[in-house]
């Protein structure tokens, strides 16, 4: 288990550059899968996630060449099944095989998932992918190790509502619509950027997705589909990551690649809050102007709205501010065990199972706690500390670095599943840090 030892108070400055998001780069690997003709996809980061879709691709016959430039090679000519052992073995903790299911099904008639995991925030059910593949006309059979999902007669277009506007939902339904049988309506549809940049990879490819203000997406099925040439969307999250830094460690820090039309609602937040920013053709500059931070009332939701990803980071700076700040979590039920150790550290948080925002969400009365009261200013004191999950574990980072004194954080490696070079963006922002495995 690798750890860092951090000495903490000095302010975060410096540069770092992002490469392309997260949840889409790995989305866009698995659409490759799609094509009768190689891809291109620019601007991928290496972190463990892409490592192992990777690894996933070339066990079902996919040959990668993926060099230090961040442009990835993907031939899909010679795909073919994998055994669910090996696919077990190479997923981890991951949930991307589920996004596996469409394009092999395409390709192979059939597709093996085994039990998934993730980040434990929340319930997080494959049951919405496995309806929509019902839907789509797939046979699914549960075995002991894993689930076969096969499609005897093709997949076929259909109408799919979702209760939620879920992310890997939609994601699910594009990849198997793109080449199902007629005409697909998806109504409840999520609509992030990533979501969008997906839709534009797919009409690269040849697809027909047409995409209404309603959250409805019509997706008409084509009978092949072509390579892609594309360079990711840049990763918002890791963005307001390094923003939240700056703010908590009254530093300075430009994001080379970020872009205001993507961060807009996290923007106007963090203005709020009392931290400046800086738009410029090149990306964006974050940094803590001086003066007291104030408290802010926040409700996470689906794009539009304040991601989910944004309120962890956040929290450690809002630690910061003077008066009562509120977070009201209503996309996944399970976001804030991060916040014990912040109250180890000397931070006054308080969690409810109420709603605490503007209007009661689909949590409120099932006794999750997914409520934050924030009280500040109180200054942060070094602990030892264990990363639960990828966006907790930066707030954990973030909280040492901000914090009087000498911290031990352990689990570290969690953090490099969605943060590129993660130790040496440290090194350059003038972090004072030892790493040992």
């Amino acid at each position: 288990m690798s750890q860092i030892t951090v000495t903490g108070g000095k302010p975060l400055k410096g540069r770092v550059q992002l490469k392309g998001a997260k949840n889409l780069v790995t989305k866009a690997m698995v659409a490759a899968l799609l094509g009768d003709s190689p891809s291109i996809l620019k601007d991928v980061p290496q972190i463990s996630d892409v490592e192992v879709v990777k690894n996933l691709l070339t066990l079902h016959g996919v040959k990668i060449e993926f060099g230090n430039d961040g442009v990835m090679h993907l031939d899909p000519t010679n795909v073919k099944s994998a055994h669910m052992v090996d696919i077990d073995a190479h997923a981890g903790s991951s949930r991307i095989p589920i996004l596996f299911c469409g394009p092999l099904l395409h390709q192979l008639g059939e597709a093996f998932i085994p039990d998934l995991g993730g980040c434990h925030i929340g319930d997080r059910p494959i049951d919405f992918h496995l309806e929509v593949l019902r839907n789509f006309g797939a046979v699914i059979e549960k075995q002991p190790n894993g689930i076969r999902i096969s499609a005897p007669e093709g997949l076929k277009g259909a109408k799919v509502s979702l209760p939620y506007p879920s992310v890997g939902a939609t994601e699910q339904v594009l990849l198997a619509a793109t080449r199902a049988e007629g005409i697909t309506e998806l109504s409840g549809a999520a609509i992030e950027p990533e979501i969008m940049d997906l839709i534009a990879i797919l009409q690269k490819m040849g697809a027909i997705i047409s995409v209404d203000t309603d959250r409805v997406i019509r997706i008409e099925g084509v009978p092949h589909l072509s390579g892609y040439t594309h360079r990711a969307l840049f990763d918002r999250n890791e963005a307001a990551s390094w923003a939240a830094a700056a703010l908590a460690t009254q530093g300075d820090i430009f994001c080379e690649g970020a872009r205001q039309p993507e961060m807009m609602t996290f923007l106007n937040v963090f203005r709020k809050v009392g931290g400046a920013f800086e738009i410029h053709d090149d990306g964006i500059r974050f940094y803590h102007p001086g003066g007291e931070l104030h408290p802010v009332v926040i409700e996470t939701d689906v794009h539009p709205g304040f991601m989910t990803d944004w309120q962890q980071p956040l929290v450690v700076a809002l630690t910061q501010a003077k008066g009562l700040s509120i977070i009201h979590e209503t996309v996944y039920e399970n976001r804030f065990g991060f916040t014990d150790a912040l109250v180890q550290m000397g931070a006054n948080i308080q969690i409810y199972r109420e709603c605490l925002g503007g209007t009661p969400c689909r949590f409120g009365q099932r006794n999750f706690y997914h409520s934050a009261v924030i009280s500040g200013p109180t200054p942060l004191k070094a602990a030892e500390i264990r990363v639960p999950d990828l966006r907790g574990g930066f707030s954990h980072m973030v909280a040492a670095l901000a914090a009087e004194g000498t911290s031990l954080v352990t689990n570290v490696q969690l953090i490099s599943r969605g943060y590129e070079h993660f130790l040496q963006k440290l090194t350059d922002l003038g972090a004072d840090f030892t790493y040992t495995e």
